[in-house]
């Protein structure tokens, strides 16, 4: 058993992982309590076995990468499969909004009522259909392809990063930290995996293994970030 604690008023981590264990075979630690005291949330939950991907990924061999890679993306696309509840919108897990300290300005997003409205928000609430003077063509760009976007919703990690996934030999043990989860475009598992840390940076190649390749949003999210804040 193990206790997190996190410095947000929001229970978006367990309520993801509760989905998760009700809704598909993705293996998740077992939620046994959670609640907000002071401005924190408090997780108490079952400990996982294995280790970080991260710990000797690099001396594996191509065939236990392989292995390692093809269960991931069987989980992925078993979390892609589930039916949005009715009434969904863009954010949490549960409803509620979804904790990512990489986007800027605030720790908790949404929920937003549609896809577009996440979209103005990801631009620093600029109006998507506004000729702004003076714009870079490639923002223009970005604009557009947010105008374009529909409203089709995924169940979402959003953090797929060797740092999050437990490993025992080949084997998947579990996939953790769920704060950023939550109902997100089709693009957004690929856009946020492709962010890595220094330490990590080897993991940027292993996620074209597991997540289906998206080029075009992942350039997209780059003009983003250079304009409107780092992912």
């Amino acid at each position: 058993m193990c206790i997190k604690v996190k410095p947000v008023a929001s229970l978006a981590e367990a309520n993801a992982m509760r989905f998760v264990a009700r809704h598909t075979s993705v293996p998740v630690p077992k939620v046994y309590c959670a609640f907000v005291h002071k401005g924190a949330a408090y997780l108490v939950m079952s400990k996982m076995r294995g280790k970080m991907a991260w710990d000797g990924w690099q001396t594996r061999t191509e065939e236990s990468k392989s292995v390692v890679l093809a269960q991931l993306r069987q989980m992925v696309t078993e979390l892609r499969s589930v039916t949005p509840p009715d009434g969904v919108s863009v954010g949490g897990v549960g409803g509620g909004p979804f904790c990512d300290c990489r986007l800027p300005s605030k720790l908790l997003w949404g929920p937003f009522a549609t896809t577009r409205d996440f979209h103005e928000a990801l631009a620093n609430g600029a109006d998507l259909n506004t000729d702004y003077a003076g714009l870079p063509d490639d923002v223009h760009e970005l604009f557009k392809f947010y105008r374009q976007s529909d409203n089709q919703l995924v169940l979402t990690h959003g953090d797929l990063s060797s740092l999050n996934i437990l490993v025992e030999g080949d084997n998947v043990t579990g996939i953790v930290d769920w704060e950023t989860a939550g109902w997100l475009p089709p693009y957004w598992e690929y856009t946020c995996a492709k962010y890595v840390n220094p330490i990590n940076e080897f993991w940027a190649a292993e996620v074209d293994k597991f997540l289906e390749p998206m080029p075009y949003e992942l350039k997209m999210e780059r003009v983003r970030q250079k304009y409107f804040g780092a992912l």
